[in-house]
């Protein structure tokens, strides 16, 4: 049977990919190892400092700033001091939610350093880049005053000993997922500093690149060829066709915002890789880019809170409690894209 790929047009878009992968490489190794070099030499920790001055609005301890300042150099670490702060009886269940969900924003500042700033913006161009980015930690920030409004309302302060709040929020995540333990250990010295840059340099490109260009393969093929794999498929391709129709008319986004949402539902950078070229092409506008990516982040979040951010929270919390923060993180994070959404399409 012949096949309906002609074999010219496959080797020149594999050429394109891999000129594409090859310059994201460059961009990512250099923005990776000056994010490693921010985080050694402590300054993820500045960005932080403000967090003290949240807890007395939200009638919370002075302790929980020292948390929430953790959480921007690491998340873990910063989770670990919550739960030692209630476990110690320090914090009530309602006022450690609190907690949780003002670190949220601190969370994604220091993912700026280590994710946003030096992959997904040189992926995306400075333009798209920084609306996504400025987007995305306006969300954080709505969660996070959400937080302290939560907490000026339903807390007494010191503790709050009154009892549990059935409500709770965001832990420091990237598109829903797992927090990173990043900075925890520092190396002592400049040099060990620069070694050490260098080495999770390395380690991080050499994870990425296979994992995007296998992805980007895939998805720029069946994007480039998808009239001929529908064609194919006859009446089933119809039907797919019509519903991916159904849902860019929904949201108001160009049909080819399907196959970009269903890439960052596998992987956020390569969903970022894919929408990429597209936006060059004029196929997408800045903010309906952004809006599926949005998207695409909930679909993403979706996936990753089975695989990763669940094992995690009952790790640190236990079930019953883990349940209480995975849920109205859930909740609060779809309430704010959804705004977003409205904002960026109405």
């Amino acid at each position: 049977m012949q096949s309906f790929v002609p074999a010219g047009p496959v080797v020149a878009l594999l050429a394109a990919v891999a000129a594409r992968v090859a310059r994201i490489a460059v961009f990512v190794s250099l923005g990776v190892f000056l994010a490693n070099l921010a985080v050694a030499f402590g300054l993820v920790d500045r960005i932080a400092a403000v967090s003290r001055y949240l807890t007395g609005p939200a009638n919370l301890p002075d302790e929980v700033g020292t948390a929430i300042l953790t959480t921007t150099a690491s998340p873990t670490a910063g989770y670990g001091m919550l739960a030692d702060f209630r476990e110690s009886g320090l914090l009530s269940d309602r006022a450690t939610l609190v907690a949780v969900t003002i670190n949220t924003f601190f969370g994604f500042a220091q993912h700026i350093v280590t994710f946003y700033a030096p992959i997904l913006v040189p992926i995306l161009g400075a333009r798209v880049g920084v609306l996504y980015v400025a987007t995305r930690g306006l969300v954080a920030l709505a969660i996070t005053l959400t937080g302290i409004a939560a907490g000026r309302v339903l807390l007494s302060g010191h503790g709050d000993p009154a009892g549990d709040w059935t409500a709770g929020g965001e832990g420091a995540t990237t598109d829903g997922g797992t927090p990173d333990a990043v900075g925890e250990d520092r190396p002592e010295g400049r040099t060990a500093a620069v070694r050490e840059a260098a080495t999770e340099t390395i380690a991080k490109v050499r994870e990425i690149l296979p994992r995007l260009a296998a992805i980007y393969v895939a998805v720029a093929v069946l994007v480039e060829y998808s009239d001929a794999l529908l064609a194919a498929a006859g009446a089933g391709g119809a039907s797919v066709t019509n519903a991916a129709d159904g849902l860019a008319g929904l949201l108001g986004l160009p049909g080819a915002a399907v196959p970009v949402v269903a890439a960052f539902a596998l992987d956020t950078t390569s969903g970022a890789v894919v929408l990429a070229p597209l936006i060059e092409s004029g196929t997408f506008t800045a903010r309906t880019a952004v809006a599926t990516m949005l998207v695409g982040g909930i679909v993403s979040f979706a996936v990753t809170t089975f695989k990763r951010s669940i094992p995690f929270q009952y790790g640190i919390w236990g079930r019953e409690f883990g349940s209480k923060v995975v849920a109205v993180n859930t909740a609060l994070k779809v309430v704010w894209i959804a705004v977003a959404l409205v904002v960026l399409l109405v």
